[in-house]
């Protein structure tokens, strides 16, 4: 299937300049949004994961299927306050200041074997902060990935130590 057919471009948003990537189309297709997570759940399948962990919100698009599928579990990255019990957290660059995610302390078992997925692989901040999250308590990485990479963004660059798929790149 070429997912790229349902991912729907918008132009100049968030901001002047910026071309959108609209997820939802393929989402709004039940066969096309089954392909795709079908694929994902291939490639965590051969990384013999433990557990999937995903950042708000659109991480948890992707890795809750994922989860499901595989009977794994899906552990939530959250922005500051929002997770209800004792979390570790990271603050990472955005273009214009800081922000931070957050995970609970005991949601990760050292040792874990941990798939990050997200929708968009775009400079790799957020993944980065989500891995810094996942080490801190002992997880190994092995396995990101994301529905999109903005390849004109570099984002793998960042994350050159880990293994990453992507559905389409842009």
């Amino acid at each position: 299937m070429e997912f790229k057919e349902h991912i729907k471009i918008i132009e100049n948003y968030p901001k002047e300049g910026i071309r959108f990537k609209d997820i939802t189309p393929l989402m709004q297709n039940g066969e096309a949004y089954r392909k795709a997570m079908d694929e994902m759940v291939k490639y965590v399948k051969g990384k013999d994961a433990d557990i999937i962990v995903g950042p708000e919100a659109r991480g948890f698009i992707v890795g809750c299927p994922v989860s499901y599928a595989l009977e794994l579990g899906f552990v939530p990255v959250r922005k500051e306050g929002k997770l209800p019990r004792e979390v570790i957290k990271v603050e990472y660059g955005l273009e214009y200041g800081k922000d931070a995610l957050t995970i609970h302390k005991d949601s990760i078992v050292p040792g874990q074997k941990v798939v990050i997925m997200d929708d968009l692989l775009a400079t790799g901040g957020t993944i980065d902060a989500t891995i810094q999250l996942v080490e801190k308590l002992g997880g190994k990485v092995v396995g990101l990935a994301f529905m999109i990479e903005l390849t004109y963004l570099n984002g793998r660059d960042k994350l050159k130590d880990y293994d990453i798929f992507t559905l389409m790149q842009y």
